[in-house]
């Protein structure tokens, strides 16, 4: 159902995807590139309803739709009929949102929504674009490849899953204001409350908190103490008042919730350990970072640890393995941040796998995909 000529005229994006911070942090980002060079652009978002891009992507300041859409439940596939129902639902209302709002490319990010969405769109004959995070391509991804018009990347040797001729290497977009702190790194760590003297360690375990990290961090706080180091602990909500009690008599060791200034963490550290997503890589390669990844259990395929074994396999990250993390990660923190060879190397093998500008280049190729629908 084709719009007035007025509409006509108006650049239209949808963007689909989410689930995670992972995939919701590089769509805003692309939005954001589309909305930079397109003021008037109309940017649509479609994702998994009660998920956290239907918070997350208000906030932003675009508009978003959600589908009933789920993943198969791979250790209980009777729970899987439900799925389908709501696969099927899923499919008739992205089918409906895309023809009333006849979108000239539709940009898909991984996660549940993105596969009706972008099946849809390809039968309707729009043109698709694919950004894949991870050094291990998502079954939707894989799913939407044949069709799509360019699939954009961050690891080498994507070939495996994708054809050659449709791959870009534009690394994974991320949050701009990651890059924004100037201050010295001493300066950041006193407006943190640390002692500039003194070795940090960030822990992040992802935007919902980690229980392993939080259990590991725990475990070794003694051992950060007897060395004098500081910790910034994001704890994530539901295990804050927890971590809060473990560390109320420790100095140097700050337990939150949520940091809100990841730019300024970030340049305070000394050393970082998170897990391995794809942003949270995309970010400490582009800040040249240390740090011990400890790779999610709980993801797809076990793609994080792929993600991980891209970085170790060039002495660009440690990695701990999350059954391991308890017993192992106070001993590594201490091997690594009082090496200071150790250090020099990471921070410049990491930074050597930087790929930045990632979404004025997927931008770029998205549009030379509608201008050649014209």
């Amino acid at each position: 159902m084709k719009q007035t000529d007025k509409k006509n005229s108006t650049l239209r994006i949808i963007i689909s995807g989410g689930g995670t911070g992972g995939h919701i942090f590089p769509a805003i980002s692309i939005a954001n590139e589309f909305r930079r060079r397109h003021p008037d652009a109309e940017i649509l978002f479609v994702g998994a309803e009660n998920r956290m891009e239907m918070e997350r992507v208000p906030a932003a300041g675009y508009n978003i739709v959600g589908l009933p859409v789920a993943g198969f439940d791979r250790k209980r596939l009777w729970r899987n009929f439900g799925v389908l129902v709501k696969l099927y639902k899923s499919l008739h209302k992205a089918k409906s949102v895309i023809r009333r709002f006849d979108p000239q490319i539709a940009i898909g990010v991984g996660g549940y929504a993105s596969g009706p969405v972008l099946k849809c769109a390809q039968k309707l004959g729009i043109p698709t674009l694919l950004q894949e995070q991870n050094s291990y391509a998502g079954v939707t991804n894989k799913m939407l490849a044949a069709k799509a018009g360019a699939i954009c990347v961050a690891y080498e040797g994507m070939d495996r899953y994708f054809p050659a001729e449709k791959i870009i290497i534009t690394g994974n977009p991320i949050r701009s204001s990651i890059l924004e702190c100037a201050l010295p790194q001493s300066a950041a760590k006193q407006q943190l409350g640390f002692d500039p003297e003194r070795p940090l360690v960030l822990v992040v375990g992802g935007s919902l908190g980690s229980k392993t990290i939080n259990d590991a961090v725990t475990k070794s706080l003694p051992l950060f103490a007897g060395h004098n180091i500081s910790v910034l602990w994001q704890t994530g909500r539901r295990f804050a008042d927890q971590c809060l009690e473990v560390a109320k008599d420790m100095d140097g060791v700050q337990p939150m919730p949520f940091i809100d200034d990841m730019a300024l963490a970030y340049r305070a550290a000394d050393l970082v350990v998170a897990r391995a997503g794809a942003s949270t890589i995309s970010e400490l390669q582009l800040l040249g970072k240390p740090s011990i990844l400890i790779p999610s259990p709980n993801v797809a395929e076990d793609h994080q640890t792929k993600n991980a074994m891209a970085l170790v396999n060039r002495d660009a990250a440690a990695m701990i393995p999350d059954n391991e993390a308890p017993d192992r990660l106070g001993n590594e923190v201490i091997n690594i941040l009082f090496d200071k060879t150790k250090l020099d190397d990471m921070h410049r093998n990491i930074s050597a796998m930087a790929l930045d500008n990632a979404a004025t280049k997927i931008v770029d190729k998205a549009e030379e995909l509608i201008a050649r629908q014209k």
